[in-house]
């Protein structure tokens, strides 16, 4: 019987392993991947992380997982199918949780920390799997200062779509945004702001059919959904809003959640279960970057700790 298990082995899982091995918690963090890290394993480069400016988001998740390691976190890999609630776990904590995994295994714990984050919406064209990480970005917010004075493309139309352009055309000389219909989604508020800006400008009636470029991102190719048109837009960024989808296939049923799947709590890590807590990009939130689900992952702990000794 575990005191908590922590699902996911991104920055908010491990920096939970972290802070619950600091408070001597029986835990084990179950990842589904062979490799810790999440999604910045496959980002080249993050700028943004205090005091670790221009490192690399592989040495950034060997260095969270190197840190959990040296404090004992056993991890094991495993992929979580389903969470169900057991009988009382104990006299004071009732009922404790049974977490299933693909390979028929069980583990019994008293809490469990939901930390599987989440993951972007792809075109699946050519070109943007080859460079990811050298222009193509899902992040504007981790990424934009790297084409700052340079012109960058934003594909989508909502509200995620219409900030990054906002965003982006603070530093760069242009910024085009791609979007297949003839009205964006974004709210009006959103719109107004950036038809302001003097170096936007929205591509109606558009989708992006290729990501050109050898070792970094040159150009896109266009094409207009109407016409059929085809045009080449040279860029040195391509940045993906179409969107984002929460990795909670085994929770849905359990925890409550948003409209779009999203595990509904707010900063303490607390969901609609007494027991489960969520952190990390899975939950609802303003912000979600490396730094933010680090932090998710401190507070569900302190929350986990507060639920164990009866203090919420």
């Amino acid at each position: 019987m575990y005191d908590t298990i922590i699902i996911g082995a991104g920055p908010a899982g491990l920096a939970a392993a972290i802070y619950g091995m600091r408070a001597q918690l029986e835990l084990v963090v179950l990842e589904q991947n062979p490799m810790s890290g999440g999604q910045i394993i496959d980002t080249y480069e993050v700028d943004n992380y205090p005091g670790l400016p221009g490192t690399g988001g592989f040495d950034l998740a060997q260095a969270f997982r190197d840190h959990a390691d040296k404090l004992g976190a056993p991890f094991q890999t495993a992929d979580v199918t389903g969470i169900t609630v057991r009988a009382a776990g104990d006299e004071t904590h009732a009922p404790c949780f049974a977490v299933q995994t693909a390979k028929g295994e069980s583990y019994e714990t008293k809490t469990v920390i939901l930390a599987t984050g989440a993951t972007h919406a792809q075109l699946g064209v050519p070109g943007e799997k080859e460079l990811a990480g050298a222009g193509v970005s899902y992040c504007a917010t981790c990424d934009g200062a790297f084409f700052r004075g340079k012109t960058a493309v934003v594909v989508g139309g909502g509200d995620v779509a219409v900030e990054d352009a906002i965003f982006l055309a603070r530093g760069c000389e242009k910024v085009y945004l791609i979007h297949r219909r003839d009205t964006l989604r974004a709210t009006k508020i959103l719109q107004q702001e950036l038809f302001s800006l003097p170096n936007t400008e929205v591509v109606w009636d558009s989708i992006v059919t290729a990501v050109e470029g050898t070792n970094a991102v040159e150009g896109v190719t266009v094409e207009n959904v109407k016409t059929g048109e085809r045009r080449r837009i040279d860029t040195s960024a391509c940045f993906m809003a179409v969107g984002i989808t929460p990795r909670a296939s085994y929770c849905r049923d359990l925890v409550e959640t948003d409209e779009k799947g999203f595990v509904r709590a707010d900063e303490t890590g607390i969901t609609s279960v007494p027991g489960i807590f969520a952190a990390g990009d899975l939950r609802t939130k303003r912000l979600r970057q490396v730094i933010t689900a680090a932090a998710d992952g401190a507070v569900a702990v302190t929350s986990v700790t507060d639920f164990l000794t009866g203090k919420q």
